[in-house]
C-alpha cells in the first residue's frame, strides 16, 4: 500500500520505503540513498551492489525494442559492450559520437533515439563534457522529435564534488550514474554504485528491476560506505590538488611527450573546464619518450616503464584507481586487451600509461616518476623478476615462505 501510495504521488522513489525484505533494500542502504540524494541533488537515488549494476539498470529500464541509443566514444569499453550487446538483443542500433563533438552528437540523434550517453571525466584522456550543452542538445531533440529520449552521465571519475552546479539541476540532464567503488568509497575496499534521477518514473522503474532480479547493495557495505564519505570527500580534495601539480610536473619532463588531465591548459575541455568544474580530478594519463623514437614508447615499453614505476613501491600496480594509494597501470593491457589495435589507436587509446593519484605526499609521487622515468630504460627484465621475486619474500606471499621455507 505504501508502495502504491508512492507510485501514486509520482514524488521520488519506493527505494526509499521502510525495507521488509533485503533483496528490494536495508536499513543502512537508507541510509546511503540518502547522502546519494544530498550529494546529487537528486530527488530520487537507488544503491547497487557496482558501478556496472548502475549503468545496466538505468540502460535496461530506459531501452525498448528496436531503440536508438548514441555513446561517447571514451565511455568504459564494458559499458559500451554491454549498450551494444542489449541493443542488438532488442533489435535497435548504437552510434558512436567522439566526446566534445557536439555537431556529430545532434546529427546522431534520430526519433527513435532513447539514450544519449557519456562520461565525463572520461577514462583514460579525461575528456571533459559540457553538461550544459548535451543538456540543450538533448532538450531540442526532444523538441524535434526524439520525445523520448534521455540524457544520461556517468560522473565516476569527476564525482559529484567536481560540479559547480549538480548535474541535476543542468536542465536536459535526466540519470547520472556512477561507481562508488572509487574516489566516493575511497578505500579500495567497497564494491558499490548507484542511479540518481529526479525524474520520479525512471526511478520506479529502476526499482522494480532491482526487486525482481537483484543487485542491491548489501547493508554492511552500505554502512560502511556512508560512514567513509566525509573523509572520502577530503582525500578526494587532497588526491585532485596532488593531480594538477603532478601533471604540470609531467607536462614539462623532457621523457614525456603527451599528458591528459583537465587541470592543463593545453586541455581540449578547457572552456568546459573553467565553466563547469570545481575539481580536475585524480586520473591522469601519460606517454613516455624514448631517445630514439619521436612517436616515443611502443606498447610493450610502455608496459615496461609502468612495472619499473612499480618498483619504487610509492606507486602500485593495480587495476582500479581512486582510493588512498597512488597506482599505475599500463592501459591496453589492463583494459584494452582485446582491442583490436586499429581501433586502439583510432580512439587514441595506445601506448598510454594511466596513472591514479593517492593520498601520498605528492613530492614523493614524484621522485618516483622522474626516477622511473630517467631509469625505466636501464632496468631489464630480469631486474624486474629479482625484484618481483624479492619483494613477495617480505611480504611473506611467496610460496616458499608461506610453506616456511626460506
Amino acid at each position: 500500500e505504501s508502495k502504491a501510495a508512492f507510485l501514486f504521488m509520482g514524488e521520488g522513489c519506493w527505494s526509499e520505503l521502510p525495507h521488509l525484505y533485503a533483496r528490494y533494500g536495508t536499513g543502512a542502504g537508507a541510509e546511503l540513498i540518502g547522502r546519494v540524494r544530498d550529494l546529487e541533488h537528486a530527488a530520487a537515488a537507488i544503491v547497487c551492489d557496482s558501478g556496472m549494476q548502475a549503468t545496466a539498470l538505468a540502460f535496461d529500464s530506459l531501452l525498448m525494442e528496436g531503440a536508438h541509443a548514441v555513446c561517447m566514444r571514451q565511455v568504459y569499453n564494458k559499458t559500451r559492450g554491454y549498450l551494444e550487446w542489449l541493443c542488438g538483443r532488442l533489435g535497435g542500433r548504437v552510434s558512436i559520437v567522439d566526446d566534445g563533438d557536439h555537431d556529430a552528437l545532434r546529427q546522431a540523434i534520430v526519433p527513435e533515439t532513447k539514450l544519449v550517453f557519456a562520461e565525463t571525466f572520461t577514462n583514460p584522456l579525461m575528456r571533459a563534457q559540457d553538461p550544459v550543452a548535451l543538456g540543450a542538445i538533448a532538450l531540442d531533440a526532444r523538441q524535434q522529435g526524439a520525445k523520448g529520449l534521455r540524457l544520461v552521465i556517468d560522473s565516476t571519475i569527476a564525482t559529484p564534488w567536481a560540479f559547480a552546479t549538480p548535474l541535476l539541476s543542468v536542465p536536459g540532464v535526466d540519470v547520472v550514474v556512477a561507481s562508488g567503488t572509487k574516489a566516493l568509497g575511497g578505500q579500495d575496499r567497497d564494491l558499490w554504485g548507484y542511479v540518481a534521477t529526479n525524474n520520479s518514473d525512471i526511478a520506479n522503474g529502476v526499482m522494480d528491476l532491482v526487486a525482481m532480479r537483484g543487485g542491491i547493495l548489501d547493508w554492511r557495505r552500505a554502512a560502511a560506505i556512508a560512514s567513509g564519505l566525509d573523509a572520502a570527500r577530503d582525500h578526494h580534495a587532497r588526491r585532485c590538488r596532488s593531480a594538477r601539480a603532478i601533471a604540470a610536473f609531467l607536462d614539462a619532463h623532457p621523457r614525456v611527450t603527451q599528458v591528459f588531465h583537465p587541470s592543463l591548459p593545453s586541455h581540449p575541455d578547457r572552456a568546459a573546464v573553467d565553466a563547469h568544474y570545481a575539481r580536475t580530478g585524480s586520473l591522469m594519463s601519460l606517454r613516455v619518450a624514448t631517445a630514439d623514437s619521436p612517436d616515443g614508447c611502443d606498447e610493450a615499453q610502455t608496459r615496461h616503464f609502468c612495472d619499473v614505476l612499480a618498483t619504487t613501491t610509492v606507486v602500485r600496480y593495480a587495476l582500479s584507481f581512486d582510493g588512498l594509494c597512488t597506482k599505475v597501470n599500463h592501459h591496453q593491457s589492463v583494459s584494452e586487451y582485446f582491442t583490436p589495435p586499429p581501433r586502439l589507436r583510432r580512439d587514441g587509446f595506445d601506448r598510454l600509461v594511466r596513472l591514479a593519484v593517492g593520498t601520498e605526499d605528492p613530492d614523493d609521487i614524484i621522485a618516483a616518476l622522474n626516477w622511473a622515468l630517467h631509469h625505466a630504460h636501464t632496468v631489464s627484465p630480469a631486474d624486474l623478476a629479482a625484484f618481483r621475486h624479492a619483494r613477495l619474500a617480505a611480504l611473506s606471499l611467496s610460496p616458499a615462505t608461506a610453506a616456511g621455507g626460506a
